[in-house]
């Protein structure tokens, strides 16, 4: 049996964020759902009204001998502007915040290195500060999105990819931990 480690990543929309995990070698599999929030098995519906607190998240199922977690929040940092509160692009409110869910704390670790060295890289091209949470997924349930949000650009290959980015990519990972 293939050993799998688990991450959870909110970068604002999850559509784009679930094909760029999904799209990574050695990710097992992916899903879209919510975290953070405080209202047990919210909708999308009550999601997007703000009042529940939930952020837009994927879970991402991963083989950590094919993948890193390292390797995971490389892409991660990239994909999205982390230095945007509660907004990527157009997409504005809480359902759209930059949190990273851990559930180790060698997860916590890895998690708070990366963005100190994602944040040296913005510093160098004079962008912001990241506003990104990382939080303990053990304090915050993940509920499965509707149907229709799973693999929601494999079913709609033109659909809404929804994602902004700050253009600067995390450094290459010379030795990635594994």
């Amino acid at each position: 049996m293939k050993k799998q480690d688990k991450a959870y990543f909110a970068t604002g929309c999850f559509w784009g964020a679930e094909r760029r995990f999904w799209n990574l070698a050695g990710v097992l599999s992916t899903s879209v759902g919510y975290m953070g929030g405080k209202r047990p098995n919210p909708s999308y519906e009550q999601v997007c009204t703000g009042v529940t607190g939930h952020a837009e998240t994927v879970e991402v199922v991963f083989d950590p001998e094919k993948i890193t977690y390292e390797q995971l929040l490389a892409e991660f940092w990239t994909m999205h502007d982390p230095t945007s509160f509660h907004r990527q692009g157009n997409d504005i409110g809480s359902q759209y915040a930059s949190v990273i869910f851990t559930t180790t704390d060698e997860q916590k670790a890895i998690a708070f290195r990366s963005k100190d060295i994602y944040q040296t890289q913005l510093d160098n091209a004079h962008v912001g500060k990241i506003v990104t949470e990382i939080l303990n997924a053990n304090e915050h349930p993940y509920w499965l999105a509707e149907e229709y949000h799973q693999l929601y650009l494999k079913k709609n290959p033109n659909g809404y990819d929804c994602h902004s980015s700050t253009g600067i990519p995390y450094p290459v990972l010379v030795n990635p931990t594994l």
